[in-house]
Parts: structure tokens; sequence; C-alpha cells
């Protein structure tokens, strides 16, 4: 599998609400720190690093996409 998504690449996550609901919040701009290694379950994942506030979170690739 290939990433989408290069370090450095600006993306805009989407949240998850309960039970895998997309939140109706405004999702958030951040930047690719670090593309992580492929996990048992086949999902590809990223570690993310918010542009407004001292946040970094890992997220799946289904939970971002390109700001617009």
């Amino acid at each position: 599998m290939m990433h989408a998504f290069s370090k450095d690449d600006d993306v805009r996550h989407h949240a998850q609400g309960p039970q895998g609901r997309t939140e109706l919040s405004e999702s958030n701009i951040y930047t690719v720190v670090a593309r992580m290694p492929v996990e048992s379950d086949g999902r590809l994942r990223y570690r993310i690093r918010s542009k407004t506030e001292n946040v970094e979170r890992v997220v799946t690739e289904d939970q971002l996409s390109r700001p617009l």
C-alpha cells in the first residue's frame, strides 16, 4: 500500500464522533509529521500536528483529505 500524503503536507483532519460518525464541527488543518508503518489491520496511519494548537495525534488515512 502507498501513502497518499508525504511528510510536511498540509491536510484536513475530519474528526470521528461516537460510533465512527463524522463530527459536524469544522475540521482542522494539520501538517504531516511522519508516515507510520502499516499496522496489522492494513490501514495507513500518519502522525499529524495542528497548525493552530500545540496538538499532535496519530490518525488513519481515511480521516484525512487535502485542504481546499
